[in-house]
């Protein structure tokens, strides 16, 4: 079987775990990374090296800059682009990207026949480019042995450096727990326990950090993969090893939904 490795571009995080949400449920499909903004996307793009882009063309928020130029600026760099694949709720935006000479165009929301048949494109045409290096072969009467490929996995995480009056403090974001809000800084929470104060709105923090941090109330970004239960009657999230339980807000219980439905596509039993 074929995989195809892919980044999510997208500048919401409810756009990233919906595509995440439904590309997990085909194991065809192995998830990088993924970038909210123009220049995190150019970058992510450039350090992964993935076959698949799932990129957002209309953004939330226009300062992320999102949109097909994206795909100029990679020729300015690569000489083969990763094939991208568009991902927004506008159709009038399908005969724009067809100039730029995309794989394929998913309207949102997402439906799983799209994704199906995205996988089938893709797997048509390996075997139409492997039909053609036979028939190259034969002509010139030469073997061509093609190398397998092989799967580069990039375990280095994003750092932030908290810089106070010359004092730069180094984190893993891996190891951050949740973010809450402090009028205009944001406590940082990681872990083990410690805590640090960051001189950023956590709106700033929603904006440069991605998935696996999600918004779920108008103070608190949790990192799923630190919630123990959510208690939706009571409307919190209890973070792993520690008494701590985070509020969520009926604003955000949509972000809420998909860590639920993200958590049940693993390796998963419910009893």
């Amino acid at each position: 079987m074929v995989n195809y490795s892919y980044i999510i571009i997208d500048d919401s995080q409810e756009g990233v775990l919906e595509t995440k949400r439904m590309a997990d449920s085909f194991s065809e499909l192995v998830f990088l990374a993924a970038a909210n903004t123009y220049e995190s996307g150019i970058n992510l793009i450039l350090e992964q090296e993935p076959q698949l882009v799932l990129l957002e063309i209309d953004p939330h928020n226009p300062k992320s800059n999102l949109s097909l130029l994206l795909i100029n600026e990679l020729h300015r760099y690569l000489n083969k682009i990763p094939q991208i694949i568009i991902t927004t709720r506008k159709k009038n935006l399908a005969f724009d990207a067809i100039q730029y000479g995309v794989t394929d165009y998913i309207l949102k929301p997402l439906k799983r026949i799209d994704f199906i048949k995205l996988i089938l494109k893709l797997k048509k045409s390996n075997i139409e480019r492997e039909n053609n290096s036979y028939k190259v072969s034969t002509n010139v009467l030469k073997p061509i042995f093609i190398p397998q490929q092989q799967q580069i996995i990039h375990d280095q995480s994003l750092i932030l450096c908290i810089k106070s009056y010359g004092d730069y403090r180094y984190i893993d974001a891996k190891d951050i727990a949740y973010l809450r809000a402090d009028n205009n800084s944001t406590d940082i929470y990681l872990y083990n326990g410690e805590i640090t104060t960051a001189f950023k709105t956590l709106k700033h923090f929603e904006t440069v950090l991605s998935y696996p941090f999600i918004r779920i109330h108008n103070s608190y970004i949790v990192n799923r993969n630190y919630i123990s239960r959510i208690h939706n009657g009571n409307s919190f999230c209890y973070i792993k090893s520690s008494a701590v339980k985070l509020p969520f807000s009926k604003s955000y219980k949509k972000n809420i939904d998909l860590i639920i439905s993200d958590l049940s596509n693993g390796n998963y039993l419910e009893i």
